[in-house]
């Protein structure tokens, strides 16, 4: 079972509890993870560029940042699945982001495959 926590307000746009729930169920579940904990966190623009920065190098905001803890080895407690960042003032869609973070969780990178992971967020964002 999933364990979701979600931090910060995501403003009018947000999708519901419920929905960050599905949307995060079906993602790790497309890749065979039934359980472990994710945090999703809405944040402002200064905090997710100093994130994006220390992190990535890149200067300025993005829309959101993942963060993976546990691997695939064994885990001592509940499997730390890692935490999602999402900046809500520089995302076009909200739900698309939850997905977007969760897959790079994964282990999934577009930055480094042939569009296999856009391809599923895209096919997953119509279940």
């Amino acid at each position: 079972m999933l364990d979701v926590e979600v931090i910060g307000d995501g403003g009018p746009d947000a999708p519901p509890r419920a929905e960050v729930e599905r949307l995060l169920g079906i993602a790790f579940g497309s890749v065979g993870v039934a359980d472990g904990h994710v945090a999703v966190e809405y944040v402002g623009s200064d905090r997710i560029a100093a994130l994006n920065q220390q992190f990535r190098g890149k200067p300025g905001p993005t829309d959101v940042l993942s963060f993976p803890m546990d691997g695939d080895g064994p885990a001592l407690g509940p499997r730390e699945l890692g935490d999602i960042v999402i900046c809500p003032e520089h995302t076009a869609d909200l739900r698309e982001a939850v997905l977007h973070g969760a897959l790079h969780l994964t282990g999934m990178d577009h930055e480094t495959d042939e569009g296999e992971m856009l391809a599923l967020q895209a096919e997953l964002l119509n279940w």
